[in-house]
């Protein structure tokens, strides 16, 4: 008996780290004690910080509005979180409104935001999703250069790298080897080709530490990072219009909405600004705690 009492404790014990191994992002269950056959509306994020600070922004003030709701932050690329929205293992995320048009519809050169949010309700709607109101704020890929090479190639738009990049590294995301809004774009509408592509992360600390050290020249970064000033790198001019608007979306489905969830919803949308991503980016980038930054913003705006 002794010895099955010491087995079931090391199983409980085991079952325990593994929860808190931070493990698949879409088990059945998580912190909230949420689980598959749970009634909570299930919140996810992509698998960089400022999706999962606004995730949790929409977390915390559903849950303020007396909303039950589940986390699954951190889940990974586009690909990969629409998927857990189409097969319900998520029910709520932020999006950026020209992006996701871009992912359902790679031919779109659309720009007029109320026609993208029309667009996306069409091609959403079969599989029993919807977009809500799109914020004002807004996160679009840039390419930025270290100084010393903007001011050596008098590069000012992204056009001008056309003669030198031949030269140069790019660094950016595993997804970016085939996605439009990347290598493909960048030499179909550009005509770049780099020297080399050095995958690291989205706009994160390994593409911009790379561009600091020297290991790459040319780097994707979010336009809503405020490391890009601090660093002084220079951002280059979208001047053939590659990189669609990225206005902040909710992007939820159908059977998860009800008034009170889509009043938040746009509440937040409605106060939320390219300055507030900025300021939180910057608190994340000095090691505040994402969940305290969220709460800040929501008394401040919202409550």
């Amino acid at each position: 008996m002794r010895k099955k009492l010491i087995l079931a404790a090391i199983t409980v014990t085991a079952l325990a780290l593994t929860a808190c191994s931070g493990g698949d992002p879409l088990s059945s269950g998580d912190e909230d004690g949420g689980s598959a056959g749970s009634t909570s509306l299930v919140v996810g994020s992509a698998d960089f910080a400022e999706s999962q600070l606004l995730a949790t922004i929409y977390s915390h003030a559903l849950r303020d509005a007396g909303v039950d709701v589940e986390e699954k932050l951190n889940i990974g690329s586009r690909e990969v979180y629409l998927q857990a929205l189409r097969d319900g293992s998520i029910d709520l995320l932020p999006e950026y409104n020209g992006y996701l048009l871009g992912e359902l519809d790679p031919s779109t050169q659309e720009t007029d935001r109320a026609a993208i949010r029309q667009q996306l309700q069409e091609k959403l709607a079969p599989e029993g999703i919807e977009v809500l109101d799109e914020a004002e704020a807004e996160n679009t890929d840039v390419l930025v250069v270290d100084p010393d090479v903007a001011q050596k190639h008098d590069l000012v738009n992204i056009s001008d790298l056309q003669a030198v990049a031949g030269e140069l590294v790019l660094a950016g995301p595993a997804e970016w080897k085939s996605r439009q809004i990347g290598l493909p774009g960048l030499e179909q509408v550009y005509g770049l080709k780099f020297k080399e592509f050095k995958v690291l992360d989205a706009g994160g600390p390994l593409t911009l530490a790379a561009l600091q050290n020297g290991q790459a020249q040319v780097g994707d970064m979010f336009s809503s990072d405020p490391a890009i000033e601090e660093g002084g790198f220079v951002s280059l001019v979208d001047d053939k219009g590659l990189f669609l608007p990225a206005n902040v979306i909710p992007t939820i489905r159908e059977d998860a909405v009800t008034a009170e969830v889509k009043d938040v919803l746009n509440a937040i949308s409605a106060a939320l600004t390219t300055e507030d991503l900025m300021e939180m980016n910057g608190r994340i980038a000095a090691g505040d705690d994402i969940q305290k930054i969220a709460d800040d913003w929501i008394e401040e705006h919202i409550a």
